[in-house]
């Protein structure tokens, strides 16, 4: 999975988990849904790190995280050679990622089952 495609996905669940249509997204903040399909699409390859604040604020996620995400450099990063997750498991190639990506999502959705 790309860095783009990363980021897309990322981006869409976060509205999702939010339950807010493109257009709700819209009226919030002004962002025109065409464009926000967009980004969720990973056809902006550069969005504005304005759009990306606000998108943030609305949603309840990390900036930096969205930032760094998209592939923006982020203060501090260099330091933090690894994530909490990596320092607990070591490090992952790109397929272990997306399968323990998968895996999460598949546990996350048992949990909304039971809920």
């Amino acid at each position: 999975m790309s860095t783009l495609e990363k980021f897309s996905e990322y981006l869409r669940a976060a509205r999702q988990r939010k339950g807010m249509s493109l257009r709700a997204v819209e009226a919030a903040i002004g962002i025109s849904n065409a464009y926000l399909s967009q980004l969720e699409q990973g056809k902006i390859k550069q969005p504005s790190p304005v759009t990306l604040h606000q998108l943030s604020q609305l949603y309840g996620v990390s900036y930096i995280e969205v930032m760094r995400l998209i592939g923006y450099p982020v203060p501090g990063e260099e330091e933090k050679s690894e994530s909490d997750l990596a320092a607990r498991i070591g490090t992952v190639t790109e397929e272990e990622e997306d399968e323990l990506i998968d895996y999460l999502k598949f546990l996350r959705s048992r949990r909304k089952g039971e809920d």
